[in-house]
């Protein structure tokens, strides 16, 4: 990807707080559009590579519980841009019309193929398709929040819209067990936005600052290890 001129900016980006971490990534245009090659060739060949896998957890889905296979949900990602995100359904049909836009561990609207999908997070290799078909989202990077989370950001949060959306990040190993974390709590919308997604945030800002393509491949494997390597 190439960034943008800072002028063109979403006018809610252009602040003092984002053209920190603007200029940090402007001194690095080479490693972003390899970044963006990679991420391209290397979903090309995984979604040709694990096609039967995919076809196996559709069919799975299909006769575990009634909806579709993919769920799509308005994500926000470069530069504030809505997109719909791709994920294998793990919940039950309607899901969100009966809680909160955030899962808990316990949460009863999980399916018994989604438990074992979440668990895996096979059930975000459907975002493998975000990656090709526009560049929504890259392999590394913030994961993608809705967009009433994303109208909570700081001015210092909205510089993680400068990137792509991630399939994983820091955060995201560490708050693997995010679920877990928000099991017992009474508002679960409350708790996230005051007390996790600020935390959340710190590591991917971290992360944007320190951004290379080393780190990427770091923590890619360091995502395998969390996931099979428990």
């Amino acid at each position: 990807m190439i960034l943008k001129k800072w002028e063109n900016l979403p006018e809610v980006m252009q602040n003092d707080s984002v053209r920190i971490y603007y200029e940090i990534l402007q001194k690095k245009p080479f490693q972003l559009i390899i970044k963006r090659i990679l991420d391209f060739c290397l979903s090309l060949v995984l979604v040709i590579i694990l096609s039967p896998l995919l076809l196996v957890i559709a069919v799975i889905i299909k006769l575990d519980s009634k909806g579709p296979v993919i769920f799509r949900q308005i994500r926000v990602t470069t530069y504030n841009k809505r997109f719909k995100i791709f994920k294998f359904r793990t919940m039950t049909e309607d899901a969100e019309k009966f809680g909160t836009q955030v899962t808990t561990n316990n949460d009863k609207r999980i399916t018994k193929a989604g438990h074992f999908l979440r668990k895996y997070r096979l059930d975000e290799l459907p975002q493998l398709f975000n990656i090709i078909l526009g560049g929504d989202m890259s392999f590394v990077g913030t994961r993608p929040e809705v967009p009433r989370y994303v109208g909570r950001y700081t001015d210092e949060m909205m510089a993680t819209l400068l990137m792509p959306a991630g399939i994983t990040s820091e955060a995201s190993i560490i708050y693997k067990d995010e679920e877990k974390l928000l099991s017992d709590a009474e508002d679960v919308d409350l708790v996230y936005v005051m007390d996790i997604l600020p935390e959340k945030m710190k590591y991917n800002l971290s992360s944007l600052k320190k951004f290379s393509l080393m780190n990427d491949i770091k923590v890619m494997l360091r995502t395998v290890k969390a996931v099979f390597l428990k």
